[in-house]
């Protein structure tokens, strides 16, 4: 089923714009039947900055992250959208090229090749995972594997007047013989060297001395370091960090995050910073998009998702965390769960109406995007963006309920 989003129209790309990525779509065919992970999603990187995206598990957020940058697994796909990304240089190569949709500096990623799209991730995009010690191979050591990222943007790199071979010219077919074939070592001593390098600037004490060493004999935080270094390997325009303190404590949470504002400051790249945890966006990014369901429900500066929040999901999170001014009122969690986001079972409704203390009979229809009070950037789907809510139209507490029992949905 193809929800109608109601999105208010907005430009292909955003000249200040990093990334755009327009109407999104991502689809997982299982057994169950189809599940709507991610659906018609919209927003902008811009240059230098960090964009949050906050929302309860099962929301959708590393959904996003992997669709992004192409590496949705089977039974998933990415069904619809766009992704577009300046670089001069590509669009430049692609500009006569009629299968391939460029507008100005930007490139929609969607429309290149496979092949293109992954020699794009290092040297374009890269990605912090959740769990490091998952991400490392255990039988290698922690310096042979970040100087394998390194050798292979190298080799990838070794024509940089042209774009195509940057993206293309270095494969698995490379890979598989120049790690099989007797005498012909992948990894060179200058990627080793800046292995090296990259766990020092990382803050790892002893680099030369810990790149030997392997992933279990790393702390925690030692190794969600390692796992910062493999991804600055390619020097990449866009950082994308899934909830990157994850099981870590609160004190090496701080030195991770320090760590990545100041890579972020030093080398002028942007980030996306996914969480669950609102302190961490507080402290961490310039704006902010809050994912319900898949969706995208409210985008806006810090200002405006902390002072000034529209969507009473929003408000349920922010109600959800404790004020340390004011530490008395009780803490007003969000009652029911995240929806399953069964193709059948969704609907064509506001997916938070069963949860919302606020949903009104409107609600059972599909909410576009409106412009909310605040920035220019302020956002949200919901219907109180620019009317009050009234008790008299409200849905009755046990409207779902009784939709269940019957085997129903709203469509």
């Amino acid at each position: 089923m193809s929800r109608e989003t109601g999105i208010q129209s907005r430009s292909p790309t955003s000249a200040e714009a990093l990334l755009s990525v327009r109407d999104l779509s991502t689809r997982f065919f299982t057994e169950e039947g189809q599940v709507n992970a991610v659906e018609s999603l919209s927003f902008d990187v811009r240059n230098n900055e960090i964009l949050g995206i906050v929302g309860e598990s099962g929301s959708g957020k590393s959904v996003t992250a992997l669709s992004l940058i192409d590496l949705v697994e089977s039974p998933g796909r990415v069904t619809a959208g766009e992704v577009w990304y300046r670089d001069a240089d590509l669009a430049e190569e692609y500009r006569d090229d009629d299968s391939v949709a460029v507008d100005g500096d930007h490139v929609d990623l969607r429309t290149v090749s496979d092949r293109v799209r992954r020699g794009l991730r290092g040297p374009s995009f890269s990605m912090i995972f959740q769990d490091p010690m998952s991400s490392f191979n255990p039988s290698l050591t922690v310096g042979e594997q970040i100087a394998e990222a390194v050798e292979v943007q190298r080799r990838a790199s070794a024509n940089p007047r042209s774009t195509r071979a940057r993206t293309q010219g270095y494969g698995f077919g490379r890979f598989v013989v120049d790690t099989l074939v007797p005498g012909r070592g992948y990894v060179t001593t200058p990627s080793t060297e800046r292995a090296v390098e990259l766990l020092e600037q990382v803050g790892i004490p002893d680099p030369t001395e810990r790149a030997e060493e392997y992933p279990n004999q790393f702390s925690g935080g030692m190794l969600q370091r390692a796992m910062i270094a493999q991804a600055l390997a390619g020097e990449p325009d866009l950082l994308i960090a899934d909830e990157p303190t994850t099981a870590l404590d609160v004190t090496i949470q701080a030195q991770i995050l320090n760590l990545l504002r100041d890579i972020q400051a030093e080398r002028g790249m942007s980030i996306i910073l996914i969480t669950h945890d609102l302190g961490v966006i507080a402290r961490m990014c310039d704006r902010v998009c809050v994912m319900y369901a898949g969706e995208v429900v409210e985008r806006g500066s810090l200002d405006d998702i902390f002072e000034r929040p529209t969507h009473p999901y929003t408000q349920g999170l922010l109600g959800s965390i404790p004020d340390v001014q004011d530490p008395q009122p009780r803490l007003q969690p969000i009652e029911g769960n995240v929806p399953g986001l069964l193709d059948e079972e969704m609907g064509n409704r506001c997916y938070f109406a069963d949860r919302c203390p606020k949903a009104m009979d409107v609600c059972l229809e599909t909410p576009p995007e409106r412009d909310a009070r605040g920035s220019s950037d302020h956002a949200a789907k919901c219907v109180l963006t620019d009317r009050e809510y009234a008790p008299a139209e409200a849905l009755p507490e046990t409207h779902f309920e009784a939709a269940e029992t019957r085997g129903e949905t709203d469509e």
